[in-house]
């Protein structure tokens, strides 16, 4: 099989990391991949930050976590039995936002081609993860701690600017399983 769509197919969202640290050589490699995506005119609209500090990743959790939980209270009506199984989630795991990751890369875009192009480049970057020998998860939750100044200074997100990441990188315990999949709806013209 062709090596891209075979790393397409088996790169999965791992939420359970080693604690090794992750080689400098490799971070790099990786935000090159992300650099490397396509991005609208060519706008380029990204920048990079990698988390690996312990007591900053601690503020960012911490940040992070409330913001989350009004986000699930949404869907508490909606959906009781998610919401009550991620709330156990949250309630029981030390790190139930960043997966205690080794490493954290904040995807930080701004301009009007920002949201259409920052996504490109955060799967580039989960792919050549993959192709390392590392997982990866692009965690929605993390991104939610624009709004507290001491990690704006922490990142120096300015008030232009958004999170598109981030991306946790680190050594996975295990691969989840294949989750399953939807037959593509498509219309041939």
């Amino acid at each position: 099989m062709n090596s891209v769509i075979d790393a397409i197919k088996k790169r999965r969202s791992v939420r359970a990391y080693e604690p090794a640290p992750v080689s400098r050589e490799s971070l790099d490699l990786i935000i090159e991949a992300g650099n490397e995506a396509p991005s609208a005119m060519n706008s380029q609209p990204w920048r990079f930050v990698v988390v690996q500090d312990p007591a900053a990743k601690k503020k960012l959790l911490r940040a992070a976590l409330p913001n989350a939980k009004k986000i699930l209270d949404l869907v508490k009506d909606s959906d009781p039995e998610r919401h009550a199984a991620i709330m156990k989630r949250l309630e029981e795991q030390e790190d139930p936002v960043y997966y205690s990751a080794p490493a954290v890369i904040f995807v930080i875009g701004s301009g009007r081609y920002a949201e259409h192009s920052c996504p490109l480049g955060c799967e580039n970057m989960m792919l050549a993860a993959h192709s390392l020998g590392l997982g990866s998860c692009w965690v929605g939750f993390g991104s939610m701690v624009a709004d507290e100044p001491e990690i704006a200074s922490l990142l120096d997100l300015q008030p232009q600017e958004k999170i598109y990441g981030p991306i946790l990188i680190g050594r996975p315990k295990g691969y989840p399983d294949r989750p399953p999949k939807k037959t593509p709806v498509t219309k041939w013209v």
